[in-house]
Formats: structure tokens, sequence, C-alpha cells
């Protein structure tokens, strides 16, 4: 069996690749490499290009013998789509449109879909269940929604069966510490707590300590890329087996502000994190974490790192590759 992996030259992608392929599957990679490295696919099969591009979608699943995808492709700089929302629509929606008619005239019917919690905006209550509404206050977030809806509707007129998954906050990097985030592209909090403590960048900037939170931080729920990475194995292996469409919330279901996240990184690096607290920005809420009991009850996908293994994966990769593939 082989999964086609569209961004697989990225941060998660190349993580999930490398995870696929210990699952016994092949596997074979689609990047643009606008923003992914050639360094991060390693030995995997590998072919330079862009997912609306029929052709090399053809030629790609043709030559590999494709049977399923996981679909990362995407720009995800959040204030970059307010900015150009044009450039997200058409790369993110329209893009993924014709991967999808590709992977249809070739007879591939099975996709896991990287999505976002960000769909569900600022949520209710917490924690966020699949069936709270969506509210996105992105571009970005839109054109993932736009994209489940996509997929949605393929399952409803044709053969194609997908799995989206919204995720929250990925962070850490791979158990080896040889694939990682680039600091550089990454609006996450982690490389940027990593950037602080390693002396690349001033203080860090804490962004409201006003929140109705244990210590007034804002808390996310920070899953590591590894836990996430065979959330998508077990997607894949749902629909191998005939699952359904679906849509999942791929968390912890736990909670961890600013100041754990600083702390814990004080604790496992032995340096201090130099930071200073600011203004609360637009738009952030106070916290947001995933009810993530639909996935564990229908593939039985669980959590199996922790707070710890993030922060010290991360730390062990920056520390090694302050400038990701390049260093």
């Amino acid at each position: 069996m082989t999964t086609l992996i569209t961004g697989g030259a990225g941060y998660i992608g190349s993580i999930t690749a490398r995870a696929i392929r210990a699952s016994g599957r092949g596997v074979v990679v689609l990047d643009t490499l606008e923003n992914g490295h050639r360094k991060a696919v390693g030995d995997a099969p590998f072919v330079q290009g862009d997912v609306a591009d029929a052709d090399i979608v053809r030629r790609t699943v043709e030559e590999h013998e494709v049977d399923e995808v996981v679909h990362f492709a995407a720009y995800k700089a959040v204030g970059e789509s307010m900015e150009n929302p044009g450039k997200y629509f058409a790369n993110n929606v329209t893009g993924s449109q014709k991967l999808f008619e590709a992977l249809h005239d070739a007879g591939v019917n099975r996709v896991v879909f990287s999505s976002t919690a960000a769909v569900y905006g600022t949520p209710a209550r917490v924690p966020v269940r699949e069936t709270d509404g969506t509210d996105c206050e992105s571009v970005y977030a839109e054109t993932k929604l736009m994209i489940e809806k996509t997929l949605g509707w393929y399952a409803r007129t044709t053969d194609m069966r997908s799995v989206c998954l919204r995720y929250f906050n990925a962070a850490g990097a791979s158990d080896d510490a040889t694939l990682g985030e680039n600091w550089r592209f990454s609006q996450n909090l982690v490389p940027h707590v990593m950037k602080a403590v390693l002396g690349h960048a001033t203080a860090l900037k804490v962004f409201g300590n006003d929140y109705p939170t244990p210590d007034g931080t804002g808390v996310r729920d920070y899953i590591h890329v590894e836990d996430l990475a065979t959330a998508h194995v077990a997607a894949l292996d749902y629909l191998a087996k005939g699952g359904e469409p679906v849509t999942c919330n791929v968390g912890t279901g736990q909670g961890t502000s600013v100041l754990e996240i600083i702390a814990t990184t004080e604790r496992i690096s032995g340096k201090k994190v130099p930071y200073e607290i600011v203004g609360r920005r637009a738009g952030d809420v106070s916290e947001v974490y995933a009810d993530a009991s639909l996935i564990r009850g229908l593939m039985g996908w669980e959590p199996t790192r922790h707070l710890d293994d993030i922060i010290s994966s991360a730390y062990a990769w920056h520390s090694a590759k302050p400038n990701g593939h390049d260093s």
C-alpha cells in the first residue's frame, strides 16, 4: 500500500511521513518546497510539484501506484491570510479541489485531510466538540473549512471517503530530534520560547496575564507532533477498513498555559527564559482545548506523550538545528 503525502517536506508532514512508513506503507511525497525542505523528506520518493497540477498528480499516482492520500499542502499564516486572502483561496481551496478531482479521475478515493481547530473560532465552551458550531475568524481558517466542505460534497457525489483531522496546537520535534519546526517560519509559541531560551531572540512577549485562567495567561491544547502523526496513521487505517467520512478533533484534552510552557522549558533546559508581559492580542481567547473522545472511540488513537516530551524534543531539535534543516 502506498500513501501520497502532499506537503510532506514540511514540519508536520515530514514527521507524519516517517510514521506512515513505520506502519508498513510505502510513501511518496509531493511538495513545492516553497516552505518545506528537501532534507526533511530523507530517502522517501519525492516529486517536486504543486497539488493544483493535475498532470503531476495523475502521473505521481500512476507511477507510484498510490492507494491513499494525506493532504497537508497549504499556506497557514493567519496574518498573511488576512492581508492577502486571494493567495489563500487560490492555493488552499482551489488547489485542493484540483487535487481531489485529479485523485478522483485516477481512482484514488481515500483522503486524510489536515484541518485545524481554528475553524471553531472563539469557542462557547471547553472542551471543544466536533458538534460545536464553526465560526472562522481568519481567511486561513475559512479555507480549511471550505476544504472540509469540498470533501464532504465529494463523499456525497462520488466514492471518495475522507477523514478531516481538526488538530489543536502541534508542538515538539521528532523523537530522535532529526525533524522539527523552523522557528523562522513559525507563529507557534514553543519555537519562540526555544528561540528565547537559546539566546537567539530578545525577551519573549507574553500576550496578557489577566485572563480568567489559573495563572492569568492563555491556555491551549498542545499535542506532540509524533502523536499527531500517529493520528494520521489511525485515520488511514480507518479508511482502509471501510470507515465512513468523519471529522475528528485531535488533541490531548488538557490545557497548558503560556507560563507553564515557560516553567517547563526552564526546568528541562536549566536556563531562564527571558520574557515580558505585554497587552493581550486582539482576538485571543482565554482557553481552548479539545474533546478528542471521537477519534479515541472510532479509531483507537491515544496520545502517549506529555508536555515534558514536547519541550525536551523541541529543545534538542532547536539546539542542534537553530536554522532548521539549513543548519
